[in-house]
């Protein structure tokens, strides 16, 4: 690591740049390498290594009991389980989203036909607007799917309001808020149901997996006959299904990480709390802040760049990555800008002005086990550095 004390010390300008590693977002955390492996030589000795395994259930046991609900039903990936949710509520028509959010919440909807509506988000949160999704219900929606953002939770009372006036299913997007609370209850609960991803990239991992977790038994066992291509038994089908169930490997990296959480928490804690003293003070830009109340995976660090920032957002993305800050724009330029909505619904965006306002403005920087408060302390002088000139 290299000390920055003025813009002609950046990268960008051709001086070398601050750290010879690349600082990702999302690199992976890791739990107990030793307790893993172990896990590894019991599926060896056991020779089960898919459909429904002893691990998957331990694994489905100990999030429920994490989350207090009553059932997890773990899947491969985070996108079919959305893909499964949705069609296990029946859900159809259209269906209310937010379009600042990863385009596979869209997708799933997209998927099988479903047509997602996307409504305005606020701009102090991030999330769902209720009154944006009060404007945005038609006789054709029949649901809406609300995304907890950054770990920090949708509006759901707002939401579970609409969604019983006018008779819609409720279910959210849950990737961000792992181990999260909203009024001091674990998210997880909220809604018919919540989905959950556990890539590589998210602070609690499965290698690659997802759940969905509910209290409702019903559409419990639904989901489980739906990830197995509606086996109900030997040879009988008594469901449409497909392919969505976790392997053994992935449940054995859950159970690892799911016991290092706690640490893995509390190092991104200590990251956000030390991004925020260094970034403190600097005009133009904005940390965005946790509610101390809640309990937080601090798994994101979001800065927010004002438009009379004395550089353009992009531009200092540009500058953050010269310098081997692998800083990203997140969830930009919006699924209204991706295909296919964006041939589909050309003038989406009229109607989603604090979406594409917050797309503009958003970075999310580097945190998790492999960050420090020394690396962290060089982000900031990069950073205030790249603001002192324009």
């Amino acid at each position: 690591m290299k000390a920055i004390h003025s813009p002609a010390d950046l990268a960008i300008n051709g001086a070398p740049p601050a750290f010879d590693e690349q600082l990702h977002v999302g690199r992976p955390n890791m739990g107990d390498r030793d307790a893993f492996m172990r896990h590894v030589e019991d599926i060896f000795d056991r020779r089960w290594l898919s459909n429904d395994g002893p691990l998957v259930q331990q694994f489905e046991q100990e999030v429920a009991a994490h989350l207090g609900v009553k059932h997890c039903v773990a899947m491969c990936n985070g996108t079919i389980a959305l893909e499964i949710a949705i069609r296990a509520l029946g859900m159809e028509g259209e269906v209310i989203v937010p379009a600042y959010t990863f385009v596979a919440t869209a997708h799933a909807l997209q998927w099988q036909g479903i047509t997602p509506v996307f409504a305005d988000i606020d701009p102090a949160t991030h999330t769902l607007d209720p009154s944006a999704v009060r404007k945005m219900i038609t006789p054709r929606t029949s649901g809406i799917i609300g995304v907890h953002l950054w770990g920090r939770a949708a509006p759901v009372e707002e939401l579970q309001a609409i969604a019983d006036e006018f008779g819609l299913k409720l279910m959210f997007d849950a990737a961000h808020a792992f181990s999260c609370t909203h009024g001091g209850r674990k998210i997880g609960s909220f809604g018919a149901c919540e989905v959950l991803s556990f890539h590589a990239t998210k602070f609690f991992n499965s290698f690659e997996g997802g759940a969905v977790v509910t209290d409702d038994d019903e559409l419990a066992r639904t989901m489980r006959l739906m990830r197995n291509f509606g086996f109900s038994g030997l040879d009988q089908v008594s469901y449409p299904g497909t392919n969505g169930k976790m392997i053994e490997i992935a449940a054995a990296m859950g159970l690892v990480n799911l016991k290092a959480i706690d640490d893995v928490i509390a190092a991104n804690r200590a990251n956000y709390r030390a991004y925020r003293e260094e970034l403190a003070g600097i005009p133009g830009v904005r940390l965005v802040e946790y509610d101390e109340a809640e309990r937080n995976n601090y798994q994101y660090v979001i800065l927010e760049v004002a438009p009379d920032c004395a550089i353009a957002r992009d531009r200092l993305v540009d500058t953050l990555r010269a310098e081997n800050i692998l800083a990203r724009r997140y969830f930009w330029p919006g699924c209204h800008k991706m295909e296919p909505y964006r041939s589909l619904f050309p003038h989406a965006g009229l109607l989603l002005t604090a979406t594409e306002a917050v797309a503009d403005s958003v970075i999310v920087l580097p945190t998790g086990q492999t960050m420090d408060a020394a690396k962290i302390a060089v982000v900031g002088q990069v950073i205030r550095a790249a603001l002192l000139s324009p």
